[in-house]
């Protein structure tokens, strides 16, 4: 592990003088995975602030609860008066409740995020910076057998090491008695075994190098001890009927969550590699890297075999028998579900509520898959006991900040894909269902899809919907990122030259008949296994109100559309068997769309004798109709209002005096 520190742009940040040196570093912390996942970590510097009454109180700056260091700024940070967290670090107990409302009570604005509870164990060091990690590679060596006698062998008397316990004031008081007459000028950490690594100095340079320093030489003994590259890699081809499977196993963890959810497939070489160890099973339940991790992940995994709708069951009686073991008499049981799965010989499985959730059970699953292999080589992969992890998996703190994560956003944990997605409707589609928790699978054969978005909930795909074969590999590509498709919004489509049909050129009707039908039906076609495993499932197609009200010139448009308008008549009636509704939408003027540049629009105004701003209010409602509007009409055919409605065919358009 290298140090990032640049002068440089260190020098930018240093113009806060309290927290400047301390964001920066923190967001180098950040960025190393092998550092801090998540939201994992904290960090702090002690400072002065000046309260209401102009005196200079000693103040913690710890990071608030709900910050990821990554992106953390000034705001992320919460001040804290320091001798009120040292005096509490003073008493014989205190129990989770009472420290979190000690710790707002001692906040100086009362508006900033709460503190972290590690907030007393930073009070504790005298010494102004302090940085706190779940370092994989340190982790990874204290969950071996000899774990502890590694550490003290790579850290010698610089570094102090402590058992586990329970994070927290527990942890704060064991930090507490164990530095009473320790030499702080002599020490440059403490390691929690199964737990991370702490360091500190006076100065945010030498703490932060202290982290990298300390880090690389257990990476180095994992290198000497031939763990380092021992991770096993394997290839993986996925057959057609795998990714299938995925969208049953998904339909089926979802009704036993009673709600939707999201499923991940990574095959990957290093996934694959792990699901095809003969000794998989062992390895995958004894426990994650960290107990910290067990909230997001569960503390073991899920088995999936061949046909893997088995491995539910097997993993909720298993799930089960460990609550009753452990806190049946005192806690209530969460879901029976689990959020990592190994598919043997196939690659790891993932299970969250939304995408956000999703993303991060994939990264923690990815770094403990190595650190497992890595123990395996130190000895044996020896996770924390059981109660230990499932205190921390049920610890009251942890299940606050879950339930505080929890939204009810109507489209979440489904997912919908959408054609045409990088502007026009498709566009508006792709993020009014997204701004509605779905996940989105986003086709568009113009590379600017891929970059179009930056939230984990939409997937941007390049495809050209009249290659079939680039079309599927799209779906699959989309249904292992998210585990299925619930909602097809059928969108692509493009308006031909005008031609009248004395004057059509062969290759115009081709084309349009090509991309505005026979493309939806190859859509269709091949994403209808998927959509019978949906949750709640629909199609809505975009038509056109050249369906019902055609116009001279405008041949090869209005025929492929009406043609598309009886093809969604005739999906509606094979497919209503199967739950799955179809609806069409018919919009009209939508002037916000590739269609209709300025220039076009002004050419069309004139021609009518029209402002442009009349021109686009053309229609018996006097109305502007945008892409929202016709996205906002997917969303209500997708959603409850239309529970009992398919076949339909809905116009968005203002009131066009010809349909009416």
């Amino acid at each position: 592990m290298l140090s990032r520190w640049n002068a440089e742009d260190a020098q930018r940040f240093a113009s806060d003088v309290t927290l400047g040196l301390r964001v920066y570093s923190s967001q180098l912390l950040g960025r190393e995975a092998d550092l801090v996942l998540h939201g994992g970590g904290n960090t702090s510097v002690k400072g002065q602030q000046r309260n209401v009454f102009g005196e200079l109180e000693q103040v913690l700056y710890v990071k608030g609860s709900g910050w990821d260091l990554q992106s953390i700024a000034a705001g992320g940070f919460a001040a804290v008066r320091l001798p009120h967290l040292q005096a509490l670090a003073a008493l014989a107990e205190l129990s989770d409740t009472d420290m979190m409302r000690e710790l707002r009570l001692a906040l100086l604005d009362p508006g900033a995020p709460t503190p972290s509870v590690e907030a007393i164990l930073h009070a504790l060091v005298p010494l102004r910076y302090v940085d706190h990690t779940h370092a994989d590679a340190v982790v990874a060596i204290s969950n071996s057998p000899n774990g502890e006698s590694a550490l003290r062998e790579i850290y010698g008397d610089e570094v102090l090491i402590l058992p586990y316990v329970m994070p927290g004031f527990i942890l704060a008081k064991q930090v507490h008695e164990a530095t009473r007459d320790v030499d702080w000028s002599r020490l440059r950490g403490i390691v929690l075994l199964h737990h991370g690594i702490i360091t500190f100095d006076d100065d945010c340079k030498t703490s932060y190098e202290n982290m990298i320093e300390l880090v690389s030489r257990a990476e180095d003994y994992l290198r000497r001890h031939d763990a380092w590259e021992r991770v096993a890699a394997a290839q993986y081809t996925p057959l057609v009927e795998e990714f299938q499977q995925l969208a049953q196993l998904r339909q089926q963890a979802a009704a036993r969550l009673g709600r939707p959810l999201l499923l991940r497939w990574n095959f990957s070489e290093q996934a694959a590699g792990f699901a095809a160890l003969s000794n998989v099973e062992a390895i995958s339940t004894r426990g994650p890297l960290t107990p910290d991790h067990s909230i997001h992940t569960k503390p073991f995994a899920a088995l999936f075999d061949a046909e893997p709708s088995a491995g539910l069951g097997q993993f909720a009686e298993r799930y089960q028998a460990y609550f009753d073991r452990h806190g049946a008499d005192f806690h209530t049981c969460l879901d029976l579900l689990p959020r990592i799965g190994v598919w043997r010989g196939k690659g790891m499985l993932y299970f969250a509520l939304d995408a956000k959730r999703l993303d991060i059970v994939a990264d923690i699953s990815a770094h403990t898959v190595k650190a497992i292999q890595w123990g395996e080589k130190l000895g044996g992969w020896t996770a924390l006991p059981g109660q230990d992890q499932f205190d921390l998996e049920y610890w009251e703190l942890e299940q606050a900040k879950l339930k505080r994560a929890q939204s009810h956003t109507p489209f979440e944990g489904r997912v919908v894909l959408v054609t045409g997605a990088a502007s026009g409707i498709g566009k508006a589609c792709v993020e009014s269902f997204a701004a509605q928790g779905a996940a989105v699978i986003a086709l568009d054969m113009s590379a600017t899809v891929l970059q179009a978005w930056s939230s984990q909930q939409i997937l941007g795909i390049q495809a050209d919907v009249t290659d079939e074969q680039q079309m599927r590999q799209a779906i699959q590509l989309g249904v292992a990122h998210f585990g299925g498709i619930d909602i097809l919004i059928s969108n692509a489509g493009s308006f031909p030259p005008s031609l009248r049909l004395s004057e059509m050129n062969d290759a115009v009707w081709e084309h349009s008949l090509t991309l505005n039908l026979s493309s939806h039906m190859h859509l269709l076609r091949s994403c209808s296994p998927y959509l019978a495993n949906g949750l709640e499932p629909s199609i809505i197609f975009i038509g056109s109100k050249n369906v019902p009200a055609p116009g001279p010139g405008a041949g090869a448009y209005s025929v492929a559309k009406a043609g598309l308008a009886q093809l969604a008549r005739v999906a509606a009636l094979e497919l209503g068997g199967q739950g799955i509704r179809v609806n069409t939408i018919h919009p009209n003027a939508v002037f916000d769309t590739g269609l209709w540049t300025d220039e076009v629009l002004a050419q069309r105004a004139a021609h009518y004798k029209l402002s442009v701003e009349d021109y686009k209010k053309q229609n018996v409602l006097g109305k502007a109709v945008s892409s929202n509007d016709v996205a906002a009409m997917a969303l209500a055919m997708a959603g409850t209002a239309f529970a009992c409605t398919t076949g339909a065919q809905v116009a968005v358009d203002g009131g066009n005096d010809r349909v009416i």
